[in-house]
């Protein structure tokens, strides 16, 4: 009887979403008196998996195969159902970024599971499993119920703190059967994105709206980013104005990111938006108007025209940095 957690690895290393998962899952197990198991699809070296002991794993079941350099949902999902039935895992984790809300409900109809995506706290009952998760753009929480014997779960990024449990993994060949029909998709190119921070991995992001006023005052916004290590975003008044690329759109109907620290530069903070980035774990908004919907989900606010705070915070970083 196990945890299974699927633990997603970028370019053969693992990152602290893994970690996360990792940690959400053994207080599962903890409480269940399981195990818990991971499984690895693709090229990890072994010195790279058994970093995954320090957060609770006890077994890591090694799936590699040159035609999973690619995500194949049908073949992913195969890989997890078959890990999770050779270890009689009745609650399997992954997280619910993009490949998890590709996977999950697959892997959820192969085990007859029940789905619940985006959970952002340990369950409140274990029989039956009973878990919480954000609804309505994140301004309410429900509890949902899982009747079936198995449920799957996709961990919202930043609901759980990372804890490190120093203890030794086992690393496990496991060679799951696969079909041809799992690999019906063909990826003709991959093109990334090289040479800046990814949205989607940043821990600090620095985003502007339209209080911007126009792409030409968009140099603070990246100094600032650049300062911090962290990744320009935009809301979706800016990319469809074509102030900003539509590839740093977040919100509702952009990108959904979580990270540490989220500064909100002229952003009024639409319901739409905030769904997009209520998961982060520190919000600043900058924002002339003090009725600004943004400042209810705020952690901190600075009610000023952003074009007169940018330049002083900056200069504050810059001096923070100066003195080491």
């Amino acid at each position: 009887m196990a945890v299974l957690v699927y633990v997603e690895n970028w370019e053969g290393k693992f990152k602290k979403l893994s970690f996360e998962l990792l940690s959400y899952a053994k207080a599962v197990a903890d409480r269940l008196g399981k195990e818990v198991v991971c499984v690895s699809i693709g090229n990890v070296e072994d010195d790279e998996l058994k970093k995954l002991g320090r957060y609770g794993a006890s077994l890591i079941l090694k799936t590699e195969d040159p035609r999973l350099k690619i995500l194949s949902n049908s073949a992913y999902s195969s890989i997890i159902t078959q890990a999770a039935e050779k270890v009689n895992a009745t609650v399997v984790v992954l997280s619910n970024n993009l490949t998890g809300k590709a996977v999950a409900p697959r892997v959820a109809v192969r085990m007859k599971a029940g789905l619940v995506a985006g959970v952002c706290a340990l369950p409140s009952q274990y029989d039956p499993l009973v878990v919480m998760k954000k609804v309505y753009t994140g301004k309410a929480f429900a509890h949902v119920k899982v009747h079936s014997v198995s449920a799957v779960l996709t961990l919202a990024q930043n609901s759980f703190h990372i804890v490190e449990n120093g203890r030794d993994a086992t690393v496990e060949p496991f060679m799951p059967e696969l079909a041809p029909e799992d690999f019906r998709t063909e990826v003709k190119e991959v093109n990334k994105i090289t040479g800046k921070v990814l949205l989607t991995d940043a821990e600090v992001v620095v985003s502007g709206g339209r209080g911007m006023k126009g792409p030409e005052n968009w140099g603070p916004l990246e100094e600032l980013a650049g300062l911090l290590g962290g990744a320009l975003a935009c809301s979706r008044p800016v990319s469809d104005e074509g102030w900003r690329p539509h590839e740093e759109h977040t919100g509702q109907t952009g990108k959904i990111i979580a990270p540490n620290l989220y500064i909100a530069c002229g952003i009024s903070g639409a319901i739409q938006h905030m769904a997009g980035v209520s998961s982060s774990k520190c919000i600043v908004a900058i924002n002339k108007d003090s009725d600004a919907p943004v400042f209810e989900t705020a952690d901190y606010g600075v009610v000023g025209d952003v074009h007169k705070v940018l330049p002083d915070l900056i200069r504050a970083v810059k001096d923070l940095k100066a003195e080491g």
